[in-house]
């Protein structure tokens, strides 16, 4: 009987993890999809972008097609993080860092210049900030999720004998 109570509890854990863990990667999966078609679709059609950043001809093509580059770069974080949040914590921890960063030095460059002078500059920054900012939100909620089931397996784990 004893055996018993300990494998109700353990497979409740397990329901519990994997729950949070789908809960979770589905929030990180979001932002990173969102993310890695924005990097391809920069990286394959800049020639969509240019005029947005006041850029033209192939110098500006090859400017948007690395930002794009950029993109698909540094989504690698959120990549381990969607595999597996509980067990690359560091990577979701990660991922928010740099979606906050983004987010900050997308809002700075926004307010580097007029917006009235150039307001197709300033919408496409703005674009940028709407999206970083849900992208960030998603990224906190994962977060929230996968601390406190942390937390509570530490609690958990501290009463074990």
């Amino acid at each position: 009987m004893r055996y018993y109570f300990f494998d109700i509890v353990y497979n409740q854990n397990m329901i519990l993890k994997n729950k949070l863990r789908i809960t979770a990667s589905i929030l990180i999966g979001i932002v990173f999809i969102i993310n890695i078609q924005a990097g391809i679709d920069f990286y394959l059609n800049p020639e969509k972008y240019t005029a947005a950043y006041e850029l033209s001809g192939i110098p500006g093509e090859i400017s948007v097609a690395g930002v794009g580059l950029l993109f698909i770069m540094w989504n690698v974080p959120y990549a381990f993080a969607l595999w597996n949040p509980i067990n690359y914590k560091i990577s979701l921890v990660q991922a928010i860092i740099m979606q906050t960063l983004g987010l900050i030095g997308e809002t700075v460059l926004l307010y580097r210049f007029s917006a009235y002078d150039f307001p197709h500059l300033a919408n496409s920054i703005k674009r940028f900030i709407y999206f970083d900012s849900a992208g960030l939100i998603l990224l906190l909620i994962a977060g929230f999720l996968i601390y406190r089931y942390k937390k509570e397996q530490r609690r958990v784990d501290s009463h074990a004998v």
